[in-house]
C-alpha cells in the first residue's frame, strides 16, 4: 500500500517513513524542504536499502495535490507538513494560519476529490493549553490555546473531525503527541532545524557542540519541583511507530465514517533541569546553562496519560529519555 507522507523529509516524517517501510508500506514523500534538507531522503534510503519517491512541491497549491494523486494510487496520508515553532507563531501568526490551516483544508478537499479516505494527522499536546490536571487524558478539556501554533492544531483537528463525520467513508485519526527527541540509532537521520532551534534538545546538543554558546533555560520560577517547565519527551522512533499503529487501525475500519484521537507520549514529565541531568548521564558531558526570563506562549507543565493508545492502538513507548538524549548527541556529533 502507498502512503503519502507530507513533510516526510522532516524530523518525525523521516523516521516515520523508515517505520512504514519496516511495516511493509511504500512511502511517497511530499516536502518543499522549507524546514528540512534533501539529505534526509538519502539517509532514509541508506537505512531501508531502496530508493524513495519524493515530490518537491508546495502543499498550499492545488496543482501539487492533483499531480501526486494523478501520478500515484495513494491509500492514505500521514500529514506532518506545518510550521511548528511556538515562539515564531506568536510573532508571525498569519504564516501559521496560512501554512497549517489553509493547507490542511486544501488537502482534505483534494482527498475527497480523488477518493483518498485515510488520514493520520500530526497534532500536538498544545491543543490542551494549560491543563488543570495531570497527566493529560483524551478526556481533558480543550482550553484556549496559548499560542497561534496551538490554535492551528485545535482548528485543524476540528476541521478534520467535521470532514470525517460528514462523509460516508472517510477515516481519520489525530495523534496528539508530546515532545519528540532523539534520532535513529544509525545516525543517518535526525533533527535538522534550520537556523536557531526553537526546541530544547537540539539547542542543547548544538550548545554542547559549540555551535550556539551557552544554553538558555527559560524560566526557573514556575510552580514545579525545580522551578523549570515540565514536558513529556518521547523518542522519535517510538513516535514514528505510533503513526504506523494509527494507520493500521484506520485500515481495519469498515467502510464507514471514523474519527478518533490519541495522546502519544511516555506518560512521564521531565523538567528542563532533569533533561540536562539526563543528557549528562547519557554522555558524561557537563552543560553550561543560564537562567533566562520565561518565553511568551510557553505553558508550565504537561505530560500524557497514554492508556487509550495502549489499549486501542496497541502501542506504547520502549525507549528512555537517557537513550533519546544519547541518540540525539550521537546524531549531533555526526553532523557537526
Amino acid at each position: 500500500m502507498k502512503i503519502l507522507v507530507t513533510g516526510g523529509a522532516g524530523f518525525i516524517g523521516s523516521h516515520t517513513v523508515v517505520e512504514l517501510h519496516n511495516a511493509g508500506f511504500e512511502s511517497i514523500i511530499l516536502d518543499n524542504f522549507s524546514n528540512s534538507e534533501k539529505k534526509a531522503i538519502a539517509g532514509i534510503e541508506k537505512i531501508i536499502g531502496k530508493p524513495v519517491k519524493y515530490y518537491e512541491a508546495n502543499i498550499n497549491e492545488a496543482s501539487t495535490w492533483d499531480k501526486v494523486f494523478t501520478d500515484q494510487k495513494i491509500d492514505g496520508i500521514i500529514h506532518f507538513a506545518a510550521a511548528k515553532a511556538v515562539g515564531e507563531s506568536v510573532e508571525k501568526p498569519l504564516k501559521y494560519y496560512r501554512n497549517n490551516v489553509g493547507a490542511t483544508i486544501l488537502m482534505l478537499e483534494k482527498m475527497i476529490e480523488h477518493n483518498v479516505n485515510n488520514l493520520v494527522f500530526s497534532s500536538s499536546c498544545t491543543v490542551y493549553g494549560e491543563p488543570d490536571k495531570l497527566p493529560v487524558t483524551e478526556d481533558s478539556p480543550i482550553k484556549s490555546a496559548t499560542s497561534p501554533y496551538g490554535n492551528t492544531k485545535q482548528i485543524c483537528e476540528s476541521i478534520i473531525k467535521d470532514t470525517a463525520l460528514s462523509s460516508d467513508s472517510f477515516h481519520a485519526i489525530s495523534l496528539r503527541y508530546f515532545n519528540p527527541v532523539g534520532a535513529h540509532e544509525s545516525c543517518l537521520i535526525g533533527e535538522l532545524p534550520l537556523g536557531v532551534p526553537a526546541n530544547l534538545v537540539p539547542f542543547l546538543t548544538q550548545s554542547v557542540a559549540g555551535i550556539r554558546g551557552q544554553l538558555a533555560v527559560y524560566g526557573n520560577d514556575y510552580p514545579t519541583p525545580d522551578g523549570t517547565a515540565i514536558r513529556d519527551y518521547i523518542h522519535v522512533v517510538d513516535l514514528a511507530k505510533a503513526h504506523v499503529s494509527a494507520l493500521n487501525l484506520l485500515l481495519k475500519q469498515p467502510k464507514d465514517k471514523f474519527y478518533d484521537f490519541f495522546n502519544i507520549g511516555t506518560g512521564k514529565g521531565s523538567s528542563v533541569l532533569e533533561v540536562i541531568a539526563a543528557f549528562e548521564e547519557a554522555t558524561g558531558l557537563k552543560i553550561d546553562y543560564a537562567i533566562k526570563p520565561r518565553r511568551d506562549g510557553d505553558i508550565i507543565s504537561v505530560y500524557a496519560d497514554c492508556t487509550k493508545s495502549k489499549q486501542l492502538l496497541g502501542w506504547q513507548t520502549e525507549k528512555s529519555l537517557v537513550q533519546a538524549l544519547g541518540d540525539a548527541w550521537n546524531w549531533q556529533k555526526k553532523i557537526s
